[in-house]
Formats: structure tokens, C-alpha cells, sequence
């Protein structure tokens, strides 16, 4: 049986090259992007919305798709979260129903827990639901808009933050899918030269998609974790 993969953010960078390893091993592959043939914007409800009805089932979905703006302010910590954080759960939550084997979200070491102070690091654990999550990810956007997010704990990176909620949603995923069979796990591809990565960045494409895609094919049956080069990082 043929098996069938969604890949967010597949017109360039990781995702194409996701994508395109993916199709090499056999997968069918349904790549996204904010305009194409299979047009999605995570960030818009409607364009979500559509692009679910047109799935009818899938083995892998991977969330590829995200941004990292320039500078820090309210804006960008609202539109980061927006897109990286809701909009990831937006789109995974329109096609749970029609899941059948994996999650992967694609992370970074960047949002990892040590970027946030002793007390959030272990509400950022203690996550167990969507909620939880959302809630805390509003607690950031309000922090920064009233200029208070440093002495909350928070640190001044709208992405790093984003990608902690993405392990943190991760790990709520994990626990809630486990009786159904789908394996959910967070990867960081490092840091890669993408357009996101910047030519200085030490890894290739290759590279970073590696880990993906071993993730995606998920031979060994993991769940729950965090993952670098098919090996587990800490959170």
C-alpha cells in the first residue's frame, strides 16, 4: 500500500526538499504552499478549512510551514504566534480525523526550554492540553504588548517561543493520539541554509531534511519526543 504524506511549506527550502525525499521513498506526496496547486495559508481559518475537504485520508502530515520576522515587537510576537503556533495546530486539528499513522512538527533547538525562566519552563511542560497551550501562547503575545514579557520569564524571540509551544503541543498530541496508533514527534533539522537559515548557516538542506524525514517514516515507533538526526534532544 502505497503511503501518502502532507508536507506544509513545500515550495522551497526544507519542505521541497522533504517533500521530494519523501516521493523518492514511495510516498505520495501533497505539498503545500500559500499559492500553487494545493494552495493552504495555515495562518487563514477559510484557506484551512478548504484545503481539509479536499484530503479524504493520510498516513504522515508533516508541519513544515512557518515564519521567522525580523526584529521584536507586539506585531511580531502576534503574527509569529499566529502562523507558527495556531496556525500549526489549526491545520493538524482540521485533519486529525482523517490521520492514520503520523505527526511531525518541525521544531528547532532554538525553542527548547532553556530559553525561558525556572517557573515557565515547567508550566511549558506541565502542558496537558490544547488549552494550556493557547493559553499560554496568549500570555506571551499580552506580555510583550504591555512590555512585561522579560520580567515574566519570557525571552525577547517571538520564533524561539513559537517552537516551544509547537514541543509543548507535541507532547499533549502524543499522549491524546496514542490509543489511535498516531505517533506524533517534534524534530529539529538544525541550523540549515534556507532562506530562513541565511547562507552562514552550517548544514544543508540534505541535512536538516534528513531528520524529517526519518521522522516521518518513524520505523523504530516512537512518539513523544524530540529529535535531531534520528537521535532524541532534550526538551
Amino acid at each position: 500500500m502505497v503511503k501518502s504524506a502532507i508536507v506544509t511549506g513545500s515550495n522551497r527550502g526544507l519542505g521541497e526538499e522533504v517533500a521530494r525525499e519523501l516521493a523518492a521513498r514511495g510516498f505520495r506526496v501533497i505539498g503545500t504552499a500559500r499559492s500553487g496547486e494545493h494552495a493552504l495559508d495555515i495562518s487563514d481559518p477559510a484557506s484551512v478549512e478548504a484545503f481539509a475537504k479536499t484530503i479524504e485520508s493520510v498516513d504522515v502530515l508533516v508541519n513544515n510551514a512557518a515564519i521567522a520576522m525580523d526584529g521584536f515587537d507586539a506585531n511580531v510576537a502576534k503574527r509569529t504566534i499566529d502562523v507558527n503556533v495556531r496556525g500549526t495546530m489549526r491545520l493538524t486539528e482540521a485533519l486529525l480525523p482523517k490521520l492514520r499513522s503520523d505527526i511531525v512538527n518541525v521544531s528547532s533547538g532554538m525553542g527548547q526550554i532553556s530559553i525561558l525562566s525556572r517557573s515557565l519552563r515547567e508550566r511549558v511542560m506541565d502542558a496537558s492540553s490544547r488549552e494550556d497551550v493557547i493559553a499560554l501562547a496568549d500570555e506571551f503575545v499580552s506580555s510583550v504588548a504591555n512590555g512585561t514579557h522579560e520580567r515574566k520569564g519570557w525571552p525577547s524571540s517571538a520564533y524561539s517561543v513559537s517552537k516551544a509551544l509547537i514541543n509543548a503541543y507535541t507532547r499533549v498530541l502524543a499522549r491524546e493520539l496514542e490509543p489511535r496508533g498516531i505517533r506524533v514527534n517534534a524534530v529539529c533539522p538544525g541550523w540549515v541554509r534556507t532562506r530562513m537559515g541565511g547562507r552562514s548557516a552550517p548544514r544543508s538542506i540534505e541535512e536538516g531534511a534528513g531528520g524529517i524525514v526519518w521522522a516521518a517514516e518513524n520505523r523504530n515507533g516512537a512518539t513523544g519526543g524530540f529529535f535531531r538526526d534520528g537521535h532524541a534532544v532534550p526538551w
